[in-house]
């Protein structure tokens, strides 16, 4: 339907990246790397230019995200599907608790559920529904997703929970962008692809008081816990600055310098531009016939990630086709499983507002013109 669609040059985007992982990851970074030369790249995490990085980095990330003092900043390699399993293995007792609302959450829940000793629950919401958790009693742990990646689901309000209770919060898509209080949570846990402007095979996950006494309590057991996956060795290392295997230098690097960009801003002020571009996206597509915001609750809707229907009469797949073959936008499909018509558009600190702009103006040229 749109293969004689051509790209007016008014209407592209400075960046044609709008994919929901990995990121957009700023060529000013790539400069920035290139310019330590052999002063990082191919260096020991032992030693001092490396763990003077990731220190930097962990740091920042405490001022960031107003990181209590008492709280831990842990870093390992692996992202957020390998926490998953390391936090059913070496953080939940007997019982965890998952509010499941698309593919990542459902697939927490389904990494818990393979544990023998671990029951695993999962209270379902219909995907592109909403979710409220709360606490259970029969349960030591609770696991919600901040950000729903497939869906564009967001969780607006975190659940109390008991002083014996992990509430264990996957933020992989929304962190530091959706709005969280961690001092309210006691694992918030992402690897750096999203919002943080990185690539994946690395984790941050910042732990309370509470979720750091459970891994000793955990690890003095006698239950197995592959060596990589030991909380215990990740918490005693991250002390250190540094990771129990060897990092992608370069993943941290380029997470670095976005707590740096982020941190001229503030939590506050970066969640701010963040509604303002949802704001603006939802609104795009309740104005046009043709299309509709996924998440029917305004609540739920997401400020990271997009995702907008499109009438079944326009085949949104032969558009993205046409637009990556013209170099013009990257990424907007929708999540593969998910099977609908429908474009899922990252709205990631980076992707400036223009962009995004002329991006639902590129949209809507080519689908007067189809």
């Amino acid at each position: 339907m749109f293969e004689n669609f051509k790209v007016p040059d008014d209407l592209r985007p400075s960046d044609p990246r709008f994919g929901s992982g990995p990121s957009l990851v700023p060529v000013s970074f790539l400069d920035k790397l290139a310019e330590t030369k052999t002063e990082l790249l191919g260096t020991s995490h032992r030693k001092p230019a490396v763990k003077n990085l990731f220190k930097e980095m962990q740091e920042g990330l405490r001022e960031y995200f107003k990181v209590p003092s008492d709280y831990e900043v842990v870093v390992g390699n692996g992202g957020a599907t390998f926490l998953f399993d390391m936090i059913g293995l070496g953080l939940v007792r007997k019982k965890s608790v998952h509010y499941t609302c698309g593919e990542f959450s459902s697939k927490w829940f389904k990494s818990h559920d393979v544990i023998p000793w671990v029951t695993a629950e999962n209270i379902a919401s219909d995907y592109g529904q909403g979710v409220a958790p709360k606490d259970h009693d029969d349960a030591d742990m609770i696991c919600v997703t901040l950000n729903e990646t497939s869906t564009g689901v967001h969780l607006p309000t975190m659940p109390a929970v008991d002083g014996d209770t992990i509430l264990a919060v996957d933020a992989t898509s929304g962190g530091g962008q959706c709005p969280c209080d961690v001092s309210k949570t006691d694992i918030y846990f992402f690897s750096p692809q999203k919002v943080f402007a990185s690539e994946g095979g690395f984790f941050v996950a910042i732990m309370s008081p509470k979720a750091l006494k459970r891994a000793e309590e955990i690890n003095s057991t006698d239950r197995y816990i592959p060596p990589i996956m030991n909380w215990k060795t990740a918490i005693d290392n991250s002390v250190k600055n540094q990771t129990y295997n060897t990092p992608s230098i370069s993943t941290v690097f380029f997470l670095n310098e976005q707590v740096k960009l982020m941190n001229e801003l503030g939590y506050d002020k970066v969640q701010e531009l963040a509604k303002e571009k949802a704001d603006f996206i939802y609104s795009w597509a309740n104005e046009k016939d043709y299309l509709s915001p996924y998440v029917s609750d305004e609540n739920a809707r997401s400020w990271a990630v997009a995702t907008i229907d499109v009438d079944d009469k326009y085949p949104a797949g032969d558009l993205i086709k046409v637009l990556e073959e013209q170099k013009a936008v990257y990424g907007i499909d929708a999540y593969r499983k998910l099977g609908r018509n429908q474009f899922r558009i990252a709205l990631f600190h980076n992707i400036s507002f223009d962009d995004l702009k002329k991006l639902t103006q590129l949209i809507d040229q080519a689908f007067k013109e189809a």
